[in-house]
């Protein structure tokens, strides 16, 4: 192929250049972040206002809609502005115009909107043509004076008008009204404050410069939002003005209202800053659908033109603090990540509040000099006119014969110029001047007026001489802002005092955990289950889903940490509370919901991870036999996605887990009734990925089923129960120490009446026992109720089972007036 440069004329070769394409593309983008910046996503520091908003502003004040002025189609603004200064799409413009009209989004509207404009529910603004607008009176505080050579001015996008760089502002618009916007890389968003406060401070600079953020502080107390409710804590907000980012706790105003009949119910009268007031409430309505939140009865929006009220109605027995606590950890607050990012002289930066405060003033302090020098120009030329006047009228007879005698206008100028050292503008003014103003009362008001334009002419120099006078010109203009506009703080602060968490509002009580093999998961009081007699049915525990069967049982605290291990040897963390609590009856939420478990992932094993101690390992044996031991300091960071446990050989299962502190033995229980101890020293300390040893030497198709730490056998007892039902305690001292892996010794008879084992505990004889079946069956028991009895038996009925049902787990309730912290343990499946 040839790579000969093909023949171009020349004109066309002296315009072509060889650039590298990686150059091209990385200056190309370059100029497009900057546009971007620049030119539509982040506002200037001196206005507040993006590019759009200030078009929009600057089109209606060249349009004449002001506040005073009748409302003018949106659309007919938005063609205006669009056409003549920002050819972006009119959707974007009419977007930006309908926000600036929408007094839950700014804290000071600019725009007086008429008609649909949205809502605080998210519902969009009616379309362009059916909605009218004018400025609001606050907006032309930001246009004042622009016609007075205040700004600098631009070309518009085709050359045909000039629009400005920057509005005036009379007031520091970016920290009243706030900003948010995304470019390239990055981001900004600025709250809302309070116009009397943020002037308080401007004022307070200008009288001293030196002052610190604190000292501002002192003024500007903290965001405003336009709808209202509670800062949490005033630390993030200090954080947020000193270095220009911090994230702030906004809370809903609420209050709880107790009622004759006894119930109780929330009425929430403010948002948070930006939150959609509809969908807030279908997700509320959705949580206690779910079963996330209980304790609800009815959720009403009684919202009205006047306000936001939304009534949470409580059941009759409800905790309506647990209630709020849960509204509040989920809907009821929101955190606003402030980013004081504004444009600087045309560059991106993020400023402290004494930052904003100072660019403002070296904006308003130009806009103010340059006023003045506009008005000392002015005045020094009508001065000029008022001196050509004033000589004319003093020597009337005489101007009066000039004319008279001159044969046009253009020789009677000539004259007077040459008799009394005229300008140009000054013999125009006399010629025009009409005979009535050459009487005295006339005279006397011209000479008012040129002693009137003197002062302002001796005024107007001192303050662009003085900068001490000119910053108190600005300072006045600002407190005159405040007195107009100025109102009460519409955002309160509470304190952040740490009381407000879910876990510190949710009762304290021991539970039930009841987990199936379709990881359906639930938590019920201990208190609700009565002691039975050995042998009988139980109660329904669980409305099993068809083709589901209960997998696991175990007590836990509602405060505790629980670690949850999976036959696919992974380990998630959860606290207990987490787990929804339900009725005995009900079926359980997917615990997909609370972990992140995998297709066929199952909890096999819990433990309590308040009972660690140093030096304490945890202990896991599978399946097929292999036992490992980990230290417990290698679960303390646990990922939302779990993490490695044990590695497992292709069909091997986690089926059991016990935390030991390197002097207990390690007892493995089979299904076919074998069980073998032995020092847990035998199976050293290994890392989470290591697989283990072999633990017990299985034969034919048997199985580990459950795994007892044993060491002090005064009083204890290995607990077997079977899956049709059948049980036994049997000292632990009976159990004689072996060497691992090995066959151990017969525990009890699996012969057709018992079935294979299905648990094994250590207990003591005050322990209760809970037992629940395949089928949702659940029963308490006294653990002395089943007979001591040795190794090598048949044990006796524990429950009474119906048809193909069998017991899947069991469970030990530490005897509460004992020293149970071993079996607590111990006891965490």
């Amino acid at each position: 192929m040839s790579t000969d440069t093909p023949d171009v004329p020349d004109d066309v070769a002296e315009r072509v250049r060889n650039v590298r394409v990686e150059d091209e593309m990385e200056q190309s983008y370059i100029d497009y972040a900057m546009s971007v910046i620049a030119g539509r996503a982040l506002p200037d520091v001196r206005d507040g206002l993006k590019p759009v908003h200030r078009r929009i502003l600057y089109a209606m004040h060249r349009s004449g809609i002001t506040s005073g002025a009748s409302h003018r189609k949106s659309s007919n603004i938005v063609g205006d502005t669009m056409g003549d200064f920002h050819p972006h799409g009119d959707q974007s413009i009419y977007d930006a115009l309908a926000r600036m009209a929408q007094d839950f989004s700014m804290r000071y509207p600019l725009i007086d909107g008429q008609g649909n404009f949205g809502s605080v529910d998210g519902d969009p603004p009616a379309a362009m043509r059916y909605t009218e607008a004018r400025m609001d009176s606050i907006a032309e505080e930001l246009l004042a004076d622009i016609d007075m050579d205040t700004v600098d001015w631009q070309s518009n996008y085709d050359d045909r008008l000039q629009e400005p760089e920057v509005l005036p502002a009379a007031f520091p618009n970016l920290l009243v009204n706030g900003s948010s916007g995304i470019a390239v890389g990055m981001s900004t968003n600025i709250p809302p404050h309070n116009l009397g406060e943020v002037i308080d401070a401007t004022v307070e600079l200008i009288e001293n410069p030196d002052a610190t953020v604190e000292d501002l502080m002192d003024h500007v107390k903290g965001p405003d939002f336009p709808t209202g409710a509670n800062i949490v804590g005033r630390n993030a907000v200090h954080a947020a003005y000193k270095t220009g980012r911090g994230r702030i706790r906004v809370r809903a105003e609420f209050e709880v209202e107790e009622r004759e009949n006894g119930s109780d119910r929330i009425v929430i009268t403010e948002l948070p800053f930006q939150t959609n007031k509809a969908r807030m409430i279908e997700k509320i309505a959705d949580a206690v659908n779910e079963g996330t939140i209980e304790g609800i009865r009815d959720l009403r929006d009684e919202s009205d033109r006047d306000g936001i009220r939304i009534v949470v109605e409580l059941k009759q027995n409800a905790m309506a603090e647990v209630v709020k606590n849960q509204l509040l950890e989920s809907y009821l607050e929101k955190t606003f990540g402030v980013i004081n990012l504004a444009l600087v002289d045309g560059q991106p930066q993020v400023l402290t509040l004494k930052e904003t405060l100072e660019h403002y003033l070296d904006h308003r302090k130009e806009v103010v000099r340059r006023r003045s020098q506009y008005e000392l120009d002015e005045a020094e030329d009508r001065a000029h006119i008022l001196e050509g006047r004033l000589t004319a009228l003093e020597n009337a007879d005489d101007v009066v014969d000039i004319i008279q005698d001159a044969e046009d206008r253009d020789e009677a100028k000539a004259e007077l110029r040459e008799a009394y050292d005229f300008s140009e503008e000054q013999v125009d003014h006399i010629v025009r001047m009409q005979l009535g103003s050459l009487t005295s009362l006339e005279a006397a008001e011209i000479e008012d007026e040129y002693e009137e334009v003197n002062a302002r002419i001796e005024r107007l120099e001192t303050i662009l001489g003085d900068e001490s006078e000119l910053l108190s010109v600005v300072k006045e203009e600002l407190l005159e802002i405040k007195e107009e506009y100025a109102d009460e703080r519409r955002t309160s602060f509470i304190e952040d005092t740490d009381e407000v968490t879910r876990e510190d509002l949710i009762a304290e009580e021991d539970v039930v955990v009841v987990v199936t093999e379709q990881d359906y998961v639930k938590r019920m009081p201990v208190a609700q289950f009565d002691a039975q007699n050995r042998g009988g049915k139980g109660i329904i525990g669980g409305d099993i889903k068809e083709g589901d069967r209960v997998s696991k049982v175990f007590r836990a605290n509602t405060h505790d940490y629980l670690l949850c291990f999976t036959n696919h040897g992974q380990v998630y963390r959860l606290k207990t509370y987490e787990i929804p609590e339900m009725s005995r009856t009900a079926r359980g939420k997917s615990a997909i919901n609370l972990l992140d478990l995998d297709d066929g992932e199952e909890i096999t094993a819990v433990v309590n991870t308040d009972e660690f101690e140093d030096g304490e390992c945890i202990s896991m044996v599978t399946r097929d036999g292999y036992v490992k031991r980990t230290a417990a300091t290698e679960f303390e960071n646990i990922l939302s996605t779990g993490i490695i446990a044990a590695k497992l050989e292709d069909g091997d299962e986690l089926v059991d887990v016990r935390v030991t502190d390197g002097t207990k033995d390690l007892l493995l229980a089979t299904c076919g009734g074998m069980a073998i101890r032995f020092d847990e020293a035998e199976a050293r300390e290994m890392g989470r990925s290591a697989r283990g040893v072999h633990g017990v030497e299985l034969r034919g198709d048997d199985e580990v089923v459950g795994m007892v730490a044993a060491g002090d056998e005064e009083d204890r007892d290995l607990l077997t129960v079977t899956e049709n039902g059948y049980g036994k305690r049997t000292p632990l001292e009976e159990y004689r120490r072996q060497s691992r892996n090995g066959y151990g010794l017969v525990d009890i008879k699996t012969d057709g009446r018992n079935g294979g084992v299905t648990s094994v505990k250590a207990v003591g004889p005050d322990d209760d026992l809970v037992i629940m079946s395949a089928a949702g069956q659940i029963m308490r028991i006294r653990a002395a109720d089943i007979s001591e009895v040795g190794r090598n038996t048949m044990g006796v009925t524990v429950m009474d089972l119906e048809g193909d049902d069998t017991v899947a787990s069991v469970d030990v309730l530490p005897d509460s007036s004992g020293d149970d912290s071993e079996e607590s343990a111990e006891s965490e499946e």
